[in-house]
């Protein structure tokens, strides 16, 4: 009688498998973190200009851009537009509040803001800012000050 030797993976080999998928999740993994981080703020990005637009309408109406924040007021959260981002999702996932932070005393300039919201991935991340004149700005190093060469979104 001949006897069948036994096929399957030897206890060595399936630890080499999982040490590789191991190391391949430990590069992998960071790696993903900052895919979010960076779509997440992308989304802030084009909610912002979605903000503006709406800042736009409402000076179109009211010749000023005095009064677009909640209770009539001209800073603070927004009454013209969604108060959170990503605004196509559930409040519940928000990643970044949206503020408008100032209006001129002419009410012909303002300066509107995506602030990561603590407690989320997006938290240490610095606030993304739109200007009335066109100007962006990201504070890539978090230091709550911009520096010239953060005044772009895509530094």
């Amino acid at each position: 009688m001949r006897r069948n030797p036994q096929s399957g993976f030897t206890l060595i080999e399936l630890m080499i498998v999982v040490a590789i998928i191991g190391i391949i999740t430990s590069i992998a993994y960071p790696s993903y973190q900052g895919f979010l981080k960076t779509s997440n703020r992308g989304a802030a990005q084009s909610d912002l200009m979605a903000l503006a637009a709406a800042m736009e309408r409402h000076k179109a109406a009211n010749y000023t851009y005095k009064g677009a924040a909640e209770s009539n007021a001209d800073t603070g959260k927004p009454a013209i537009f969604h108060t959170y981002s990503p605004s196509s999702e559930p409040v519940a996932n928000k990643k970044y509040d949206l503020t408008i932070e100032s209006v001129s005393a002419s009410g012909n300039s303002y300066l509107i803001t995506a602030k990561p919201v603590s407690g989320t991935s997006q938290a240490g991340d610095g606030n993304v800012y739109f200007y009335s004149d066109g100007r962006k700005a990201w504070d890539k190093d978090n230091s709550n000050s911009l520096s010239s060469s953060e005044y772009c979104w895509g530094c």
